[in-house]
């Protein structure tokens, strides 16, 4: 009796461990069912952003439209001001990086490596190529929207504040980082718009000709 109780014993823990082995498998060797929801989820996300990049007007209309409704939805509730006035920072700083360079020229005064903007007429063209690109502006700005507008449904958020200061924090913030990133174009010669490269015309053949 002993010899079949210590022979099953033995057998219950091998038993266990295959059970095991194959279900370990099963959860590893396959993604499951929510990450494969996600991941189709984000596959589709990818696909209209890819799908929307050569629409530019239409895109920044929608981001328009939102953020004039987000406004519209702030006047009404008369709170989330704090919201509202970090939404704007950050939309600050986004349009400042939109408008700087990708390398900032300043680093660049004491070294010949890299590309540098053209200084002069007679230079070569080189195209803006900006710190942030338009493309992701102009998600970024989207989702800030949507994020903001979405902590309008929790009153956690709607901080008691005097939104005057808010507002006059706000101008001066824009006033001096705009004076800054304008007198930083000045003084290194660049704008931040390309239009593409100047083409020159050759002259035109205005000689006559004679009949023999």
């Amino acid at each position: 009796m002993r010899s079949v109780l210590s022979r099953h014993l033995r057998l219950i823990p091998a038993a266990t461990m295959s059970e095991g082995d194959s279900i370990g498998e099963s959860v590893h060797g396959k993604p499951s069912v929510v990450y494969r929801f996600f991941s189709r989820l984000g596959q589709i996300y990818q696909s209209w952003l890819d799908k929307s990049t050569p629409y530019t007007a239409v895109r920044w209309i929608v981001t328009l439209g939102l953020s004039f409704i987000y406004m519209i939805r702030v006047y009404l509730l008369q709170g989330w001001y704090i919201v509202t006035y970090a939404l704007g920072i950050y939309h600050l700083n986004l349009f400042i990086a939109f408008l700087s360079p990708k390398v900032d020229p300043s680093l660049m005064e004491d070294s010949d490596d890299g590309p540098s903007l053209p200084t002069r007429q007679n230079e070569e063209f080189r195209p803006f190529i900006r710190r942030l690109p338009e493309f992701k502006f102009w998600h970024s700005a989207t989702k800030g929207i949507l994020v903001a507008m979405a902590c309008t449904f929790f009153e956690a958020f709607n901080v008691p504040v005097f939104w005057p200061i808010l507002v006059m924090y706000f101008i001066m913030l824009f006033c001096i980082t705009m004076k800054r990133q304008i007198k930083h174009m000045i003084k290194y010669r660049y704008i931040p718009f390309t239009h593409g490269k100047r083409k020159y015309k050759g002259k035109e053949d205005v000689g006559k000709t004679f009949a023999s």
